[in-house]
């Protein structure tokens, strides 16, 4: 039999959708679930048959047979969580971002190197089969030269529970900065920051961040390129959507203003016409263990009697699940750094930090620290 890792799940909220798949996964062995309320911890555990169970997070860092913590815990909680499982010997999978300040992100970093522990900030964009289908083509050669990169995340956070509310749109922005950041696997070196717009005053007062749009650029270390980044989350009318959109010399990926509508890709003719195509984007499954493939397409959150608003408004997250749980199960069974590893994230993370920062300095260029 190979090797297996034993996972321990860490919030059972939207974290409840990875228990079956590595249930299921063949290097991994769904070890353990922790959750502060017992109650709720008992009839997850008892729904899927996990015995290990902990309502105190220290406590279940001691075990030592839990080679690995996958956290999905609420976003303040992140950092200190990863921080104390790095240094208690274990594997870090988290759920974005990796930390609420850049000091953060740089301690995680120095907290991989000093343990030799890995690190992967569980970003679903870059699973998704949006993603991977463009991943497919640059690497087949088809984009041609990049020339351009953008992607926005706007949703509607009204009604969102506990730290949401008035949440400066940047500080939850590794949905569009992934993906423009991890295509051709660039670090952002500098960004510029612009906040449009106003948001109700009882939203203001929270976090005191004003604006109801924030649109950043972000220049690329070592690259000719830049992307344009956008995020809201209150007060504006639109439609949930995560998108991605690349330029290329021979051909352009354009997302679909509308959720479930085909996407468009670009064709260039000479010497001067383009011709636009609507595709299909298609299913990645077969990239991933047989056991596991039926997950791109359904999970725990994919009815109406039992859903979360992550998943419910993110689509499903693009059927990214299962390449985010094999993509951290491969990388520890390899030994080798997941895609993103730790400086990855935390340049990620950082250009949100440090783009909301610039746009409450007018739009200031900030330039990122070395990870």
């Amino acid at each position: 039999m190979s090797k297996q890792i034993n996972i321990a799940i860490v919030g059972l909220g939207f974290g409840a959708e990875f228990i079956p798949i590595y249930q299921r996964h063949p290097q991994a062995n769904m070890y353990a679930i922790c959750q502060r309320n017992v109650e709720k911890l008992n009839a997850i555990g008892d729904t899927f048959g996990v015995e290990v169970r902990y309502s105190d997070y220290d406590e279940l860092l001691k075990d030592p047979n839990i080679d690995a913590v996958h956290i999905n815990s609420p976003i303040p909680n992140h950092a200190e969580q990863t921080l104390k499982a790095l240094y208690a010997g274990k594997h870090v999978a988290c759920t974005v971002p990796m930390a609420t300040s850049v000091e953060d992100c740089k301690a995680i970093v120095n907290a991989c190197r000093e343990t030799g522990k890995k690190y992967m900030m569980m970003e679903t964009v870059v699973y998704a089969r949006e993603f991977l289908f463009v991943k497919e083509l640059y690497e087949n050669g088809e984009l041609g030269k990049v020339q351009f990169l953008k992607a926005s995340h706007q949703q509607d956070m009204e009604g969102w529970p506990d730290y949401w509310p008035g949440l400066p749109p940047m500080h939850y922005a590794t949905h569009c900065v992934g993906p423009v950041a991890g295509l051709l696997k660039l670090d952002a070196e500098y960004v510029s920051c612009f906040g449009s717009g106003r948001i109700s005053e009882d939203l203001v007062k929270i976090h005191n961040s004003p604006f109801a749009v924030e649109s950043a650029h972000i220049k690329f270390k070592n690259s000719d390129l830049s992307a344009y980044v956008y995020r809201s989350l209150f007060d504006v009318a639109r439609q949930y959507r995560e998108s991605f959109e690349v330029y290329g010399s021979k051909k352009s990926f354009e997302w679909a203003l509308i959720e479930n509508e085909p996407n468009v890709i670009h064709t260039a003719k000479k010497p001067e016409h383009e011709i636009p195509e609507k595709v299909q984007t298609p299913d990645y499954a077969h990239l991933l263990p047989k056991e596991i493939q039926s997950f791109t397409g359904k999970g725990v959150y994919d009815s109406d009697e039992n859903t979360h608003l992550s998943f419910a408004q993110g689509g499903g997250h693009g059927g990214s699940h299962p390449h985010l749980a094999h993509e951290f199960i491969s990388a520890l069974i390899e030994d080798r750094d997941p895609f993103p590893n730790a400086a990855q994230s935390a340049n990620w993370t950082s250009v949100g930090i440090l783009a909301h920062e610039s746009a409450m300095k007018g739009g200031e260029i900030i330039y990122l620290p070395e990870f």
